[in-house]
């Protein structure tokens, strides 16, 4: 296992770029992925420097349906003339966030021209329940929602002329089995960062959790909730926890001081290793 954080919204390495987003290169299981493609071409350009040949990769993972994770995956499909993209059937929506109590102008959801999706439209396979390649590879299709948390911001897609909630149904995560136990890679983690960690357990069942990887999307809710969710994590004997992306600073501070160097405050251009 090795994975690389092509994107991310920090950078500690020199001549690496950083943009609001998350791409993650993997080499795991004899198999190249490419999780996310942050929100322009920059993962390209931060993969060429990294000496990474995205021509290579086997698959890719769309996480969920917004723009920051899935704007570079145009210029993967020019770079890469042959790996299937797995991407829920929900994640076409147009969805826009809420600010200040307004429906925002600009949409959040994915942002590829006509012609774009034209382009990629033949490599896309489209998940719903858990898509499995191999026997230690798992897709999880829809995160379910674990019990007693709640997502902690709301999307809203048009159905029938009028804004509904997004219920980030297209939402999934990457669950990968190594020998030390399983890789959770959950993008954003809009059902809850415990949603994605009970539903990455639920994929191989008994298996100890080796590592969280996720945007936790908790700068915007509550101390409390922040906290129940922090104890949550810190109580589930996870070898290392890895907050990027939306996480925000607080939850990250939080884990840091609580797990010491179990916690890992990853950057674009930092590889990581199996435990």
């Amino acid at each position: 296992m090795r994975f690389t954080f092509l994107i991310e919204n920090k950078t500690d390495n020199p001549g690496i770029v950083a943009e609001h987003g998350l791409s993650i290169y993997i080499e795991a299981q004899g198999k190249k992925i490419l999780f996310d493609a942050g929100e322009t071409d920059l993962f390209a350009v931060n993969a060429k420097k990294l000496k990474i040949d995205l021509a290579d990769v086997d698959f890719g993972v769309i996480s969920h349906g917004h723009s920051d994770h899935t704007g570079g995956f145009p210029t993967f499909g020019r770079i890469n003339s042959h790996a299937p993209i797995y991407v829920h059937k929900n994640a076409f929506r147009v969805s826009y966030g809420m600010e200040d109590g307004k429906i925002e102008e600009e949409s959040s959801g994915i942002a590829w021209t006509d012609e774009q999706l034209k382009e990629l439209a033949p490599r896309l396979l489209f998940t719903d329940g858990p898509q499995w390649i191999g026997e230690n590879i798992c897709i999880t299709g829809t995160v379910k929602h674990a019990a007693g948390f709640a997502p902690t911001e709301n999307f809203y897609y048009k159905e029938k002329d009028e804004f509904v909630v997004d219920d980030m149904s297209h939402e999934q995560c990457l669950v990968i089995r190594e020998p030390e136990g399983i890789y959770i890679f959950s993008g954003c983690s809009h059902r809850g960062v415990i949603s994605a960690l009970e539903m990455g357990q639920a994929m191989f069942p008994g298996e100890k959790v080796a590592a969280l990887i996720a945007g936790m999307h908790l700068y915007s809710t509550t101390d409390e909730n922040r906290a129940r969710v922090v104890d949550e994590i810190v109580g589930a004997g996870i070898d290392r926890v890895m907050p990027v992306h939306c996480t925000g600073i607080k939850a990250i501070c939080d884990l840091k001081s609580r797990m010491g160097d179990s916690c890992i405050v990853a950057t674009a251009g930092d590889t990581f290793y199996g435990c």
